[in-house]
């Protein structure tokens, strides 16, 4: 069965669609992966700027936090040496707690409490706050305290290591952190531990440090934090995060140094894997860590970037508003992609539609000089190679033509006097007939009476005997045969030059057939 073949344009058309439809497929996959590749870095861009800005907040909040909080320390030594030059050379047993609310009052602490051993442990002896006596390091599990008062006993120096902010070998100060004997109510203050030496007991003032935790809530990293969240709105929530409680949760439940797992801002976003992340960055394995989560209907990004002092800056960002723009102007470039690669098609389209109408008037004009239309002809205007390809079989149509034209001419002639030839041939032949007849004829009657002559000659010689009689009648038997033999050889040209004649009648007519024969050829061309 044979198939229908489409035609030059439908083909050009079909195979022009389909290979746009795959650049606009491809295209668009390449401007996919490439979107989704710049949403990836764009917000890990965003992420890390964030976290340099926390960093450094927290950086610059720590330093100056520190400042403020070495002052309170050099500040709390001096109260303790004037407590201590006040108490004077007294037991611990025979100072009162009105002395020392009198001396707190004086000096304006929020406290003091003076340490003493009993048994196996050191224990508040005496203190302006009644909570304070009785407190101890060991009840309440937090063993580097008691340590550290031991050092002081033995006049040795507390290693910064222990989490003191300020170490001598008399004195050392505890970050502010909550009172341990202040169960009911969290309150903060800053404590020292002073051992003067020959003294029995160990001076401990403590003051409220909320000029401290106000600094801190002013300029630290909460307001850094709050500020971003309401200035970036595709921040979800920042945190920073304390690894090492992610590890022991016990860690939270002590006094020094105070942990939490939020050390600051936020973190609800939370995810099983978190937990691996952050005992993998405690461990040195992993150095950022980043992926996307849903949560309901928000896709959020999260990143897990761990800072100098072993702190973990948590970022969760709103992945579907940072990705927005960026797909918005993907398909912008997508759509002006596929509405420029229409507009190709289209003008592709009609541009080929040109040439093929083009192409479509030289195939009819070859179909009409298949059938012999010696007339045909196509008109196309224009500076083309189709142009160029219309003319020149235009010329060779002109050239067919006037050939055709001069041939059927020719054998218009020819045919005329292959006809004047057959008749004259007929003619010639009939007259060469009774001009033959006649001929021989009269040769064969001449013939005869030469022969009755002779014969009559011969016998009236025979009577008579003379000198050359033999000779002579020899001479009459070659006269005889001589003329016997020149009446056969005019009957044989006579019948010779009839049957020549009738050879030439005969081409003539078959000239005659071969010129009809052209000429009906010939008439099956148009000119």
């Amino acid at each position: 069965m044979k198939t229908k073949s489409r035609s030059l344009r439908a083909q050009f058309l079909i195979r022009t669609f389909i290979t746009l439809m795959m650049i606009v497929m491809i295209a668009g996959t390449v401007q996919f992966f490439y979107i989704k590749q710049q949403v990836a870095k764009d917000v890990q861009r965003k992420s890390l700027i964030l976290s340099e800005s926390v960093e450094q907040g927290i950086a610059e909040t720590k330093l100056a936090s520190t400042s403020i909080e070495h002052q309170i320390d050099l500040r709390l030594l001096s109260y303790a040496t004037r407590i201590s030059y006040r108490l004077g050379d007294q037991p611990l047993q025979s100072i009162t707690n009105k002395e020392l609310k009198s001396l707190s009052k004086e000096l304006g602490v929020t406290g003091i409490t003076l340490f003493g051993k009993e048994k196996n442990d050191i224990v508040g002896v005496k203190a302006t706050d009644p909570s304070e006596i009785g407190f101890s390091f060991k009840k309440i599990g937090y063993t580097i305290g008691y340590q550290s008062l031991e050092k002081l006993y033995q006049n040795e120096k507390v290693p910064y290591t222990s989490g003191v902010t300020y170490s001598t070998r008399t004195m050392y100060a505890l970050p502010i952190s909550q009172s341990g004997s202040h169960g009911n109510k969290p309150t903060f203050f800053k404590y020292a531990y002073y051992h003067a030496p020959g003294t029995d007991y160990i001076i401990n003032p403590y003051i409220e440090a909320n000029e401290v935790y106000q600094f801190t809530n002013k300029v630290g990293p909460n307001t850094l934090i709050n500020k971003m969240e309401e200035k970036f709105p595709f921040v979800k929530e920042i945190g920073v995060l304390e690894p090492t409680v992610f590890k022991s949760p016990e860690l939270a439940k002590k006094l020094y140094p105070p942990l939490k797992k939020v050390a600051y801002g936020k973190y609800t976003y939370k995810d099983s894997k978190d937990k691996q992340i952050m005992l993998d960055i405690l461990k040195g394995r992993k150095s950022m860590t980043e992926y996307i989560k849903s949560y309901g209907h928000e896709k959020v990004y999260k990143m897990f970037i761990p800072t100098k002092d072993g702190q973990v800056i948590y970022i969760a960002l709103d992945y579907s508003q940072l990705s927005k723009s960026l797909s918005r102007s993907s398909i912008i470039l997508i759509v002006s992609g596929i509405a420029s690669l229409l507009a190709l098609f289209f003008i592709t389209a009609r541009f080929f539609n040109e040439i093929y109408v083009k192409i479509r008037l030289i195939i009819d004009q070859i179909k009409r000089l298949e059938s012999r239309d010696l007339t045909a002809k196509s008109n196309i205007y224009g500076v083309s190679e189709l142009t160029e390809l219309s003319e020149g079989l235009n010329s060779m149509v002109d050239s067919w033509n006037e050939s055709v034209r001069h041939t059927k001419q020719q054998a218009d002639k020819t045919q005329k006097l292959s006809v004047l030839l057959e008749a004259e041939a007929s003619n010639s032949v009939e007259k060469m007939f009774e001009m033959s007849t006649e001929s021989t004829m009269k040769s064969r009657e001449q013939l005869y009476e030469i022969n009755e002559f002779l014969d009559d000659l011969k016998e009236i010689l025979t009577v008579y005997n003379f000198k050359e009689k033999e000779k002579t009648l020899e001479k009459i038997e070659e006269m005889k045969i001589v003329a016997n033999d020149r009446t056969y050889a005019t009957t044989n040209m006579t019948i010779a030059l009839s049957d020549l004649i009738k050879s030439l009648q005969g081409q003539s007519a078959e000239l005659s057939e071969i010129s009809n024969a052209l000429l009906k050829s010939m008439d099956k061309f148009k000119l």
